[in-house]
């Protein structure tokens, strides 16, 4: 057990699969007899459609069906709804317009739907769309985040006066205000979180299978979670309870929340599968994702914060405008306001504050949570105004974050937010950061760095996230005849190793052979309900609910065992992966148990399934992973190239139930947030186009680009969940942008620079040293 077991750096089972070519991802998929659907998107951002002529398209070679907004608005199957809808400060609710799965009367972004063609081959669909004639009667466009509710501005949407959708508020401003007044100094900022076009490795992808006398609807699709995606569209398209609705998620190649969320091409294929009543697929290209996935980020927030005379944190202020783009996704609502409140004022003391959050409409694509979602802005905003709060007071950056952390006596912590933080070490993990980084040596290195004619620079983040999703999750064991331990699960792994660490869970608290547990997901067949992947959420919630589960197994074990070994219930014990009658050598293995319960005529009383357990557990309490990166970089001021140099990690996970997944995903996340920081760049002209649409004018991270990094652990168990573990997916793509854009700020000051904005491209910080 201990090779496998907790605390194990255990390589991922999965990637045999998938390096082999043996992944099966949504385009692997293929149904006999099925069409293929292809969407045609708007090439403006901003009209109305006086009309829309099929005629060419559906006479054209191969063509099934040309589906658009008028025949989906006769059916009442013209809207994807949003999940979670808030009330603005004053009470009223917010606005909330339609989002519909095909246009009909006005197109609002560059790729919005206008028809869903299906065809018998992909080439006569994509060949007939363009046969499609559309007279759009093009409108102003509004792009810019800080200016969409500027009175002036095209309205986008009749609900939605001046754009704005929600005005949301928490906190108690006059105490805020009064913290204000009394402050011996304070502090401000403006930052722009920008947007980011999320750029998954595998693009989103359904195929739909129409019902029959003998079989329900079933719809395979690339989600982060089966079962919502499954009761949002079986209540929205077909009219129908979810029972009435199978959905089964592969392989997915990446979500980073992306895909987590309800995409009108989902319920067109479905729609056009019930009519032409044979399987449709979809599958979405590079282009389609530029212009039609959910996009994150894209904040403009003011912030203060106000130090009594002791340079303590006495009030905090925010004030944000964030773009939900031209329409309501899923989630987008909850993402600047309640989920980026959970850490606005990150690790520190703030003894009252007060945010405000416009979100307002504009014509770009929506915007939703990525990798994150809300927690970054948080921690970049509270991270980079510490430092210029430094910077204006004339403190050290580092000693004004220890005056004013959490101290480690005081936890757990109520904060300003409702939340209550219930484990961590702050200062203990600063000071190991600060260590490893040799931050006392930067000086002889930036003085190293001068003589070739760079500029150097390092800076630091403390972040801490809250974790977050639905509360319930379920998961099902059941043995098979052949050995094989079947776990079913309610979240879907994108690529962070679930098959691996779930099997860990399940093999430390049974015994049983790691080789013999099979992780099955994504099918609601196999499982009640699901929770789903987002939010750091998996292993916290699934590893509980597997644990929970294999009680029942062991439970259930010690009665077949008692009948079995001819003895007394409570003279059962488990250990090792065996049942064995207490102080005797009498024993019968997990495994052969299981095989030896379903051969049983007649089962203990009060007990059935053999040794086959469902369980479903409800989370009271998030998990806040919390940690220190340091960053270091050089800038080329002949140039503005910026250089990533050193960076170094100390995360507290709580519990670290496989070291190698941890460093896994903290590299990742890291590499996406230094991808935020200097390189991802989402352009729209003044008319709504996107001037980034493609990987040659959109930047990613690429590998010869970052450092090695240097990653620790500092372990203090979550008290939240059984396991004392916390949610690690999210933590890099939080530390990482504040923590480098901190460096580069540090680096520049001697032109007097004290703040850049994201992304931290050469044109910009050339720009910058010129004036």
């Amino acid at each position: 057990m201990t090779q496998y077991g907790a605390s194990q750096p255990v390589r991922r089972v999965e990637d045999a699969r998938f390096v082999t070519g043996n992944g099966r991802y949504i385009d692997d998929i293929n149904l006999e007899n099925q069409a293929y659907g292809t969407m045609l998107r708007s090439p403006v951002a901003h009209a109305n459609i006086r009309n829309i002529d099929t005629a060419a398209a559906e006479a054209a070679p191969g063509v099934l069906a040309v589906i658009t907004g008028a025949e989906l608005n006769a059916a009442e199957v013209n809207n994807i709804p949003c999940l979670v809808p808030i009330e603005n400060q004053d009470g009223t609710p917010m606005a909330q317009p339609a989002r519909p799965v095909i246009c009909s009367d006005k197109v609002r972004h560059v790729g919005d739907n206008v028809a869903f063609v299906v065809a018998e081959t992909l080439v006569q669909a994509k060949d007939a769309a363009e046969l499609i004639e559309v007279d759009y009667d093009t409108l102003d466009a509004v792009v810019d985040t800080a200016r969409a509710a500027e009175p002036g501005q095209a309205q986008i949407h009749a609900e939605a006066a001046n754009n704005l959708c929600f005005d949301w508020a928490y906190g108690d401003a006059k105490a805020v205000e009064a913290a204000f007044k009394s402050a011996a100094k304070t502090a401000s900022i403006e930052i722009v979180n920008n947007r980011l076009i999320v750029n998954t490795m595998e693009p989103r992808g359904v195929i739909a299978s129409p019902a029959t006398d003998s079989e329900r609807m079933t719809v395979h699709a690339g989600t982060q979670g089966s079962w919502l995606v499954r009761d949002v569209l079986a209540g929205a398209v077909l009219k129908a309870d979810p029972s009435e609705l199978r959905l089964i998620t592969p392989d997915v190649g990446g979500g980073f929340g992306m895909k987590a969320f309800i995409y009108p091409e989902y319920a067109a294929a479905m729609w056009a599968a019930q009519k032409l009543n044979r399987p449709v697929k979809w599958i979405g290209e590079r282009s389609d994702a530029f212009i039609s996935d959910a996009a994150g980020r894209d904040n403009v927030t003011r912030a203060e914060l106000a130090f009594d005379a002791d340079h303590k944190i006495i009030g905090m202020r925010v004030d944000t405008d964030a773009n939900l783009g031209a329409y309501l996704s899923s989630f987008a609502p909850f993402i600047p306001t309640m989920a980026n409140l959970k850490v606005v004022p990150g690790i520190y003391d703030v003894k009252c504050l007060h945010t405000r959050v416009r979100g307002v409409f504009t014509n770009t694509v929506a915007v939703d949570a990525y990798r994150g979602a809300g927690r970054p802005e948080a921690i970049y905003l509270i991270e980079r105004l510490i430092d210029k709060a430094a910077n204006e007071l004339g403190v050290d950056r580092v000693e004004l974050r220890r005056r004013n952390l959490i101290p480690e006596a005081a936890v757990p912590f109520e904060r300003a937010t409702g939340e209550t933080y219930d484990s961590g070490e702050f200062d203990t993990v600063l000071s190991m950061a600060l260590d490893r980084a040799d931050w006392a040596g930067i000086d002889a290195r930036k003085a190293e760095s001068a003589k070739r004619g760079k500029e150097r620079g390092i800076g630091l983040c403390y972040y801490i996230e809250s974790t977050m999703g639905p509360e319930q999750e379920m998961a099902a064991i059941r043995f098979d005849e052949d050995g094989t331990v079947i776990v079913a699960v309610g979240t879907q792994s994108t690529g962070q190793g679930h098959e691996t660490a779930y099997a860990q869970v399940l093999h430390e608290k049974l015994g049983v052979p790691f080789e013999s547990i099979r992780v099955v997901q994504g099918d609601t067949d196999m499982l009640r309900n699901g929770g789903g992947t987002g939010g750091s959420r998996s292993l916290t919630a699934e590893g509980w609910a597997i644990r929970e589960a294999a009680d029942e197994v062991i439970d259930k074990g010690k009665h077949y065992a008692a009948q079995l070994l001819e003895a007394a219930v409570t003279d059962i014990e488990f250990g090792e992966g065996a049942f064995r009658i207490t102080g005797t050598d009498r024993t019968i293995a997990m495994l052969d148990l299981a095989r030896e319960a379903k051969a049983m005529a007649t089962p203990p009383e009060g007990v059935e399934d053999g040794l086959d357990s469902e369980k479903e557990i409800t989370v009271g309490a998030w998990t806040f992973p919390n940690g220190c990166h340091v960053a270091e970089v050089e800038i080329d001021p002949d140039t503005g190239v910026t250089d990533v140099v050193r960076y170094t990690i100390v995360d507290d996970f709580g519990r670290v139930l496989n070291p190698l997944l941890v460093e896994g995903q903290v590299h990742g996340g890291v590499v996406q947030g230094i991808g935020q920081a200097l390189y991802e760049h989402t352009v729209h002209d003044a008319d709504g186009q996107l001037l980034t649409g493609s990987f040659m004018d959109y930047a990613m991270p690429r590998a010869d680009q970052m450092p090695s990094f240097d990653f620790a652990t500092h372990e203090v168990p979550c008290v939240n969940n059984p396991m004392g573990v916390k949610g690690c997916g999210e933590a890099g793509s939080l530390a990482s942008p504040p923590a480098v854009i901190n460096a580069m700020v540090d680096a520049l000051s001697d032109h007097g620079i004290t703040h850049i904005d994201m992304p931290a491209t050469p044109q910009a910080v050339w720009q910058m040293l010129q004036q």
